[in-house]
Order: C-alpha cells, then sequence, then structure tokens
C-alpha cells in the first residue's frame, strides 16, 4: 500500500512515553492495526510489534529504542514514536521529542504513576509538547479510571481533566478565554464548535491535559483515542511558525547502523518540502547530501515516497556524514536547528575482548554503535590504559555489548573500570639529587638542588628555574625538568602518576666534559625520590557529583547508605513528590551503586553521575590500596 502526500495541517506527530511496561508499545499495536496497516494485533510478548524491531527489544522483550510508524487514520497521517520507558533507556525518548508535536503519557491502571511517568511529564515540559494522558490496561484486574484520574491530577494539578468530566472541560476551556466565558455565563455551555476549537487551543497551549482511557489488547478505545488525536491534537504549523514556503530544512533526531542497509537517519522537516532526489548540505560538516528514495518510517521498514511537507518525519539510507542531532539545509538558505543537550553518562565499564580477532572487530563495531546512540562514550583512560564504555546504566551498557556481540560479531566482558588514583605531597622537601658516573672515556655528572612543594588540587605541576651564575647550564634545565616529570609519572607510594606540586630548581653543578642532558636528567629522578622521602606523599582519588532522583519514602535509606560509601550530602530537594538528592562520593564506592540502587528503591529510582574533583584517601582506605599495588609490582617483577 503506497502512502499519498499529506500537507502540513494533516499531520499529527505523536510521542507515546512514559513508565515502562505502562503499554506504550502495545498501544501502539493497537493503533497501527486500527488503521489497518497490520491484519491483526501484534504484541512485545510475540516479538512482533512493529516499533519494537530491535534484536535486543526483542529478547528483553521491552523498548530499548525509539521505534517509528506512520499510519493513515480519518485522512490525518499520524507518525508514532514508541519510546523506551526504562529508566536506563529513556534518553532515547529525550533525544526523539524535537520530531514531536504532542506527547501521549501512558499511565498503568493498576501501578498508577511511577517514576517515569514524572520524567516523562518533566520532558514534555522541557519541550514544551501538549500533553494527552492515557490510562491503560483498564481490561486488567484491580483497575480503576477513577482512581488514576485522581492520582494524576493531585500529582500534576487540575489543569489535568477526564474527557468523560465534560462540565469541568467547559468550565475550564471558557476559563482561559474572555469570548467563551461569556458564552458560557450566557447559556451555560459552549457550542460544539466553539467547544472543540477551545478544547485544540487549550490543549496546544498546555492549559490542559486530557485523560483518556484504553485497554490495548482488547482494541477498546483505541479508535476513540485516535479520533481525538485527529481532532485535537495540534499539527506542526500549529506549534510552530514553520515556513512550508521556504527552501528546505531539516533535523535529523534519530540514527540506525543497519548491518545491510548502512547509515539509516530519522529527520523532521523543518522548513520548505523536502523532495526525493533533492540535494541538502550539512551545517556542521558543510558536506552535500543527496537525498534519493525518501521513505515514510513504518518500524524497520520504510514507504517510498516523493516527497515530505513541513513538519513531517521521513527516513533517509546512507547519508555520508550526516549523525543525529544535525542540520541539512539548502546552500541557499542555511538554518540551524539546536541539537538536544545529552548529559554525561553515569557509569563507565572496562571492556575487554575475548580474541585478537574480536580486537580487530571492536573498533569498527564501537563506531557504529556510538552513530545510534549518542549518549555512549568509548575511550581509553591515559592513566589505568583500559578501554572504558560508559553509558546511563549497567542494563544500557549490558546492552550494548550484546549488541556488538549479536550484530557485530564482537565479543567483549564487562569489568569494573580501574579507578584512576593519583598521587601528590603534603609537605615541603629541600633535597640534592646527584648523578655521577666514571666507566672509562667520559663520564657521567650531572647535579641538582630542588625545592619541592604542594600545589592546590587541579593545578597539576608547576616548574621554575631559578638558578643564576651559570650553576646549571640553560642547556641542561629542560633535562631536569623532563626527569622531574618522567620519575612523577610513575609516582612513589602505589606507581599512579604525581600531580598538584611545584618544583624549583635553584641550584647545582656541572662539568665541562662529562656532563650532559642524560646525566642531568638522572640527577632529577635521584632529587624527585629523595624529596618523597621527606615531602609527606599521599593517595588522591577521583570523588563523582551525584545526583539521584527517588521517592521519597526512600530518601532516609539513601542518605543513610551515602553516608556507608564516605559520601558527602550536598543537597535535597522535592518536587512532586520527588526527592531529589544531590552528593558527593569516591569513585571507588560507586562501582556498584547501580544495581544497589536499584535493590533498594525497587527499581523506582534513578541516578546521573560525572567526575567532580580529586581528594585525599583517607589512611585506611590507602593503606590497602597501596599494599594491594605493591603485591601487583611484586608479582610482575617476579
Amino acid at each position: 500500500m503506497t502512502m499519498r502526500l499529506y500537507t502540513s495541517p494533516d499531520i499529527r506527530n505523536v510521542a507515546l512515553a512514559g513508565h515502562a511496561h505502562s503499554g506504550k508499545t502495545t498501544l501502539a499495536s493497537a493503533m497501527i492495526f486500527a488503521a489497518g496497516a497490520t491484519s491483526r494485533l501484534h504484541t512485545p510478548e510475540e516479538g512482533t510489534t512493529v516499533t519494537d524491531f530491535d534484536e535486543e527489544a526483542i529478547s528483553r522483550k521491552h523498548t530499548i529504542s525509539t521505534g517509528i510508524a506512520a499510519i493513515e487514520f480519518s485522512k490525518k497521517k499520524i507518525n508514532i514514536l514508541d519510546t523506551p520507558g526504562l529508566n536506563h533507556f529513556i534518553h532515547d525518548a529525550r533525544l526523539c521529542l524535537p520530531a514531536a508535536d504532542a506527547m501521549l503519557l501512558t499511565v498503568d491502571g493498576s501501578s498508577g504513576i511511577q517514576v517515569q511517568t514524572e520524567k516523562a511529564w518533566a520532558f514534555a515540559a522541557e519541550f514544551n509538547l501538549p500533553v494527552i494522558f492515557v490510562v491503560t490496561k483498564l481490561d486488567h484486574e484491580r483497575t480503576s479510571f477513577t482512581n488514576v484520574v485522581e492520582a494524576i491530577r493531585n500529582r500534576f494539578g487540575r489543569r489535568c481533566c477526564s474527557v468523560e468530566s465534560r462540565e469541568e472541560l467547559v468550565e475550564m476551556i471558557a476559563e482561559d478565554d474572555d469570548a467563551l466565558m461569556q458564552e458560557f455565563f450566557e447559556s451555560g455551555a459552549l457550542s460544539i464548535e466553539h467547544m472543540a476549537d477551545g478544547l485544540k487551543k487549550e490543549i496546544t497551549n498546555r492549559q490542559v491535559f486530557p485523560i483518556l482511557g484504553v485497554s490495548a489488547l482488547k482494541d477498546q478505545g483505541i479508535r476513540d483515542l485516535m479520533n481525538f488525536i485527529s481532532e485535537y491534537i495540534p499539527s506542526p504549523m500549529d506549534r510552530a511558525h514553520l515556513d512550508t514556503k521556504s527552501a528546505p530544512s531539516i533535523f535529523v533526531f534519530k540514527t540506525l547502523a543497519d548491518a545491510f542497509a548502512g547509515r539509516v537517519s530519522f529527520f523532521k522537516v523543518m522548513a520548505g518540502t523536502l523532495r526525493s532526489d533533492g540535494h541538502l548540505m550539512n551545517e556542521r560538516t558543510h558536506h552535500d547530501e543527496r537525498f534519493a528514495h525518501l521513505s515514510t518510517p513504518f518500524g524497520k521498514q520504510g514507504q517510498e515516497i516523493a516527497e515530505l511537507a513541513t513538519g513531517d518525519i521521513g527516513v533517509i539510507q546512507k547519508l555520508k556524514e550526516t549523525l543525529t542531532g544535525d542540520s541539512l539545509s539548502d546552500k541557499s538558505k542555511p538554518q540551524h536547528w539546536p541539537p538536544v543537550h545529552i548529559p554525561e553518562p553515569a557509569i563507565a565499564f572496562a571492556i575487554v575482548a575475548k580474541t585478537r580477532n574480536d580486537e580487530d572487530r571492536l573498533a569498527t563495531g564501537m563506531h557504529k554503535v556510538l552513530e545510534e546512540d549518542p549518549t555512549l562514550r568509548f575511550y581509553r583512560d591515559p592513566q589505568t590504559k583500559d578501554f572504558l564504555i560508559a553509558g546511563n546504566g549497567q542494563q544500557h551498557v549490558e546492552a550494548i555489548v550484546a549488541r556488538l556481540r549479536k550484530r557485530y560479531h564482537v565479543d567483549i566482558e564487562l569489568r569494573a573500570p580501574k579507578i584512576a588514583y593519583r598521587e601528590t605531597i603534603r609537605g615541603e622537601a629541600d633535597v640534592q639529587g646527584r648523578h655521577k658516573k666514571q666507566s672509562g672515556g667520559h663520564g657521567q655528572f650531572g647535579d641538582c638542588k630542588i625545592r619541592m612543594e604542594p600545589l592546590a588540587r587541579g593545578t597539576h605541576f608547576e616548574f621554575i628555574n631559578a638558578t643564576f651564575g651559570g650553576s646549571v647550564p640553560k642547556q641542561y634545565v629542560p633535562a631536569v625538568e623532563k626527569g622531574i616529570l618522567e620519575a612523577a609519572a610513575h609516582g612513589w607510594l602505589a606507581g599512579y602518576p604525581m600531580v598538584d606540586f611545584k618544583v624549583t630548581l635553584y641550584d647545582g653543578s656541572y662539568h665541562d666534559v662529562d656532563s650532559n642532558e642524560m646525566s642531568f636528567k638522572m640527577a632529577a629522578r635521584k632529587a624527585f625520590k629523595a624529596a618523597m622521602a621527606v615531602a609527606k606523599p599521599a593517595l588522591l582519588e577521583p570523588v563523582m557529583k551525584v545526583e539521584v532522583h527517588t521517592p521519597v519514602e526512600f530518601a532516609g535509606d539513601l542518605l543513610g547508605d551515602f553516608t556507608s560509601r564516605r559520601g558527602k550530602v550536598a543537597g535535597m530537594d522535592i518536587n512532586n513528590g520527588s526527592q531529589s538528592i544531590k552528593a558527593t562520593v569516591p569513585m571507588s564506592e560507586m562501582l556498584s551503586y547501580q544495581n544497589d540502587l536499584t535493590a533498594m528503591t525497587q527499581g523506582r529510582a534513578s541516578f546521573v553521575m560525572e567526575f567532580d574533583h580529586y581528594d585525599f584517601v583517607p589512611a585506611p582506605q590507602a593503606e590497602k590500596i597501596i599494599a594491594a599495588a605493591n603485591h601487583v609490582q611484586i608479582n610482575d617483577d617476579e
């Protein structure tokens, strides 16, 4: 079946968002079935839904990446964006929301409001999206539409209103419009036409948030919901001043790396009409991209289409230099659409390839998954030499590892990352380093006197040449600095790099024949060792900035847990019944936090974490770290 061309006023872009297992994908399947786009209702349990086609989503039976499907209903084109609701994957929902013009926020009829319900609500506010609440699974036992409506209103405000409550809805619409208020006072009601126009305006302006109920599996309320979408959800033109007559411009909001089709880019047309075989320039790379074989998305399939109007969503294969967040425009009228800000990942793991063949394929495979998921980071720690993969949680990283194995045949193991400890000094030292060696012919001679003192955290290193009278010739001064740095790179206590210290070279001596750069480098190393013996060396550890969002009832336990992890609480806030706790915690104490937090809160809390600063390791922990490092060194020597 070929999809006809739709103009901007007849397009509806809706994102299905909400807590994991609240029925988003089943709802999407029911809508697709009701539109006649599939011959039967598919379910996530079968692994056959249109929007959950990723192999990991099928095996895990929950959405891990936004799936998109375009359907036709009541002379409208509805682009459905089925987003993930699990905490570790909900970042993908946020990345795709610029393509939506409204959010269907699903709430499980038996479980009610959950953590990710609140997070999706916050995302809608961030992107100024109208919200329609959809209470799902009303065919299940122990469900109450009335109770869920009351909970929604208590949590999100009186502007959330069931469409069954016609009288209350009419009053709410009238109170924001003087003309409608006058009509309401005079007649006690609103005309059907004014009611419809007023409701659409209130929804578009985020002044009313309707609540509807459905049972997707029983096909109850689905067509009513779709009619509501067609009539009252804003078109792209209702929400933004998009220029339909301008030169074409698009925003790429999602990328897939298909093993056969190559790079697959999903985009929203932000201006003009995009036609097949057109050319657009990438505003980031200034590369010209050809748009051959435009398609409208339908899960992993696509239906070719000749053109796409302003506000529509499309998909194209094999763009050469275009990634998620890029804007592409006609060269005659460059336009830029701001990408979504991506927070730093919460957790990192060391990865080890199982075989040499896996090592060879790792870089290519990681390049592909990084194209798909811009929230990932892949890098090598310059101190520990570990390859690290960082993501939004352990499940997020594990899903990427599974994708590498299944799709790109790269088998890797996840390990806890080595902690990037540092060494520094607390005290001062005034020492001499003297290197002298005779072995027949020219000998070796270098002599330097240095003062060493601590610097503030983050200063790293400072070297000052304070010699005078040529006690150390100028050509040998860099060798002294280099000798100090080379020795500092291997530390003193446990082999970790030394930071935040200052060295002043203030005197020395040399030999006309036997002195050279190597001699002064060796002298500097001896001076460094002498200084470390008296300058009170100490270990530093990375301290992370952590923010946890949790239901209030778990806050006390989490505060106690932070204390047990040597954490320092920096602040707390309560917002709509959710507690936000900010703290600084040593990284070494956070390696198992993801699983521990899930256990402590029944999976209802989430956290983000990023590096903040280095601080001294307390003596009991420092002794263990030094002992472990010396044990490894002894074994290496053996």
